[in-house]
């Protein structure tokens, strides 16, 4: 069912995006994985293997022509895009009168403009082949917390987005999907992945969940996913 159809994952090069991509390659999908460094992409496309099958690219999504390009690349290697995992993220975490402007104006510009970027570098394609559009927001998108003003702010632009984007794009046969995940074992925020983080979500059971959602009856659309550890209090 999904072999040969073509993937395209931004900050594919790790965490979340790397695990979504195995899984994808798994059901025998092609798949680009872009970072903001093409030695970092390549780094992890060797991780991947299937090199017939991997595309590594460079791209940073806070620019509307770096994802333009890459989806271009993508079109000129595989003729054709199935579906596109907006993934690529930062957070910063500060009180409100303490947050620098740097901060904030990164995770505006990744988090919520670069998803608005790879939709809008994408959405054509996605038209023609019906395919699917997913972005990955967090449980931050729905619930604020301290020291996460600039965050939860581009998270709940996220979901907004994504969910607005689904009724836009749904009359041309484009699924549109935000996935909204609690704590994941992931570099994210400094964390060095380990032992510790055996009770989070591990990055392949998001890949398993966007591998179930490209498997339903396209009659039916998850449009916003909630996912959390099951057992927290083992933190």
């Amino acid at each position: 069912m999904l072999k040969d159809k073509v993937a395209y994952i931004t900050g594919g090069t790790k965490g979340i995006g790397l695990g979504v991509a195995k899984c994808l390659l798994e059901q025998g999908m092609k798949v680009a994985i872009s970072g903001r460094n093409i030695e970092t992409a390549m780094q992890a496309a060797a991780v991947l293997g299937h090199e017939d099958r991997v595309l590594p690219l460079s791209s940073d999504v806070t620019i509307l022509e770096n994802e333009r390009e890459a989806v271009s690349a993508i079109l000129d290697k595989w003729g054709l895009l199935d579906v596109v995992l907006a993934n690529a993220g930062v957070g910063h975490f500060a009180p409100v009168d303490i947050m620098e402007e740097t901060d904030w104006k990164q995770m505006i510009d990744t988090n919520l403009t670069g998803v608005f970027h790879t939709l809008k570098a994408s959405v054509e394609a996605l038209k023609t082949s019906e395919g699917y559009y997913m972005t990955l927001a967090s449980l931050a998108g729905t619930n604020f917390f301290a020291s996460g003003a600039g965050y939860n702010a581009t998270k709940f632009g996220v979901v907004g987005f994504t969910q607005a984007a689904m009724l836009d794009l749904r009359k041309y046969g484009v699924k549109v999907t935000t996935i909204m995940p609690g704590s994941v074992s992931t570099h994210f925020n400094d964390n060095d992945p380990s032992e510790k983080d055996a009770w989070k979500i591990q990055p392949e059971d998001i890949g398993k969940l966007v591998v179930d959602l490209l498997k339903m009856h396209p009659r039916t659309l998850p449009s916003k996913i909630e996912v959390r550890p099951t057992r927290p209090d083992l933190k």
